[in-house]
């Protein structure tokens, strides 16, 4: 909780901030929020650090192979990367640039699954001709 207040913090007091700039020096406010973003994710790195822990402290506890939740793992980071570089993107006034962010951010996302895909796929025949 209190890494969220910081951020929240920090993300308003820029936002506001950027308000100021933005009328004078644009390119200025727009790096303001940038700064804001990355020193967001680095309040976030220790924390998904201990997510990462549990993560595979649970699938240590069940069996599940680690290799299966990576694809998960994998995924949401990129969901979190595009959504990040969309929104920078559109605040920015480039809403073009935004789309391919995130059509790219899709067909990463889909790619990185594909060995999940391979395994249910796998399962699903041997269940079938089995």
């Amino acid at each position: 909780m209190e890494t969220a207040l910081q951020i929240t913090a920090v993300s308003v007091l820029a936002a506001l901030l950027g308000l100021l700039l933005k009328k004078g020096s644009p390119e200025l406010a727009m790096l303001l929020t940038l700064a804001a973003v990355t020193a967001a994710f680095l309040c976030l790195t220790g924390l998904l650090e201990e997510l990462m822990d549990f993560l595979e402290e649970l699938s240590a506890a069940t069996g599940v192979d680690g290799e299966l939740l990576a694809p998960l793992y994998k995924t949401i980071g990129i969901a979190l990367v595009v959504k990040m570089g969309g929104s920078l993107c559109r605040d920015a006034g480039e809403s073009a640039l935004a789309s391919v962010i995130e059509t790219a951010g899709t067909v990463c996302a889909l790619l990185v699954a594909v060995p999940l895909f391979r395994t249910v796929l796998r399962t699903l025949l041997e269940l079938m001709n089995g």
